[in-house]
């Protein structure tokens, strides 16, 4: 349960850090995609990482 914690915890993490950087891309000029696609991208990489730290958090419990 140990290691499944681990990945579930490192899994967050890189997903905390795309939305990071997505959110950074809509800072610079002339990058590609729309704004409205970083956006929307940022959001839920940060939601999913949000989910799957109160997962790892649920199970770290047990």
């Amino acid at each position: 349960m140990k290691s499944v914690t681990s990945v579930l915890f490192l899994l967050s993490i890189v997903l905390f850090i795309s939305a990071f950087w997505n959110a950074l891309a809509l800072k610079r000029p002339g990058f590609y995609p729309p704004k409205q696609v970083l956006k929307k991208r940022a959001a839920s990489l940060a939601g999913a990482g949000v989910i799957f730290l109160l997962v790892t958090i649920i199970l770290s419990r047990f």
